[in-house]
């Protein structure tokens, strides 16, 4: 009874986390490029109640007696599928149609890897540069920022399909720049950290980020601008999946609650 107790109890702690992801997916819903989180479980040590041999010869069961002592979380998994393609009014709002991740350079100094592609035009050091909303410079496919080059207006800048920048003079002429917007692909993406502000960075467990345009075997991914990714989370899914993880807390509860009866006859017998 004492490890049914510990078992249920394991049981509510690990749906308990279910609720959290479930609940970051429903509050990302509308979070452009976010990629919907599943909670995935593995059961935990099993003890053996009785060996495996029945008489001193030691001939086999057909099977072992064995009690599970409960669950607990696994991993979260994200899932990179596509989301959909929400029409928008700004020059500088970019979409990834594609496996592929845009880069950034953070604050420190290290790059960043992102599928929100809501970016605007800054004046930096530099010039004027395009960047995220945290003021993060967008990076090429050489890792270098993009910047608005001298007598340009940044709302005669164009990046095509291929991520290709240029930019259109007043003569109504295009003149590519001899740049590419970065797109990165990972060989596990789901093996990327995930930071706040939408931001993922590269680990051992992703592998090492290749470039679209200098890898070879790589299906490039597209740019379409005038276009956000929005959230790949489906609500209907999820409160499906909230209604099963709740009632799957509420049945545990139940275990400890049986346990507890259990336990208080046992008391009571020498009455």
């Amino acid at each position: 009874m004492m490890r049914s107790l510990w078992s249920a109890a394991s049981g509510m702690i690990a749906q308990q986390t279910n609720v959290d992801t479930i609940s970051h997916n429903l509050a990302n819903v509308n979070t452009t490029g976010y990629k919907s989180q599943r909670t995935e479980f593995k059961s935990l040590l099993y003890q053996n109640l009785q060996t495996r041999t029945t008489t001193a010869n030691g001939e086999n069961k057909p099977i072992p007696a064995q009690v599970g002592l409960g669950t607990r979380v696994a991993s979260t998994s994200t899932f990179y599928t596509q989301g959909a393609m929400q029409a928008s009014e700004n020059d500088t709002d970019f979409a990834i149609e594609g496996e592929g991740f845009f880069s950034v350079r953070g604050d420190d100094g290290n790059v960043y890897y992102t599928r929100n592609g809501s970016f605007f035009w800054a004046i930096g050091p530099t010039g004027t540069t395009l960047c995220n909303t945290d003021g993060y410079p967008v990076l090429d496919s050489n890792g270098n920022p993009i910047v608005v080059p001298d007598g340009v207006m940044s709302s005669n800048m164009r990046i095509t399909s291929d991520g290709v920048v240029g930019y259109v003079t007043a003569e109504g002429t295009y003149t590519a720049m001899n740049q590419t917007v970065g797109l990165y692909q990972f060989t596990n993406p789901a093996g990327l950290q995930k930071l706040s502000r939408s931001l993922l960075s590269e680990t051992a467990a992703s592998g090492a980020a290749m470039n679209e345009l200098t890898t070879n075997g790589l299906k490039r991914s597209n740019v379409r601008q005038n276009y956000l990714e929005g959230s790949n989370v489906q609500v209907a899914d999820e409160m499906v999946n909230l209604i099963i993880a709740q009632r799957a807390y509420e049945l545990n509860s139940k275990a400890i609650q049986a346990s507890d009866d259990m336990l208080q006859q046992a008391n009571n017998l020498k009455r």
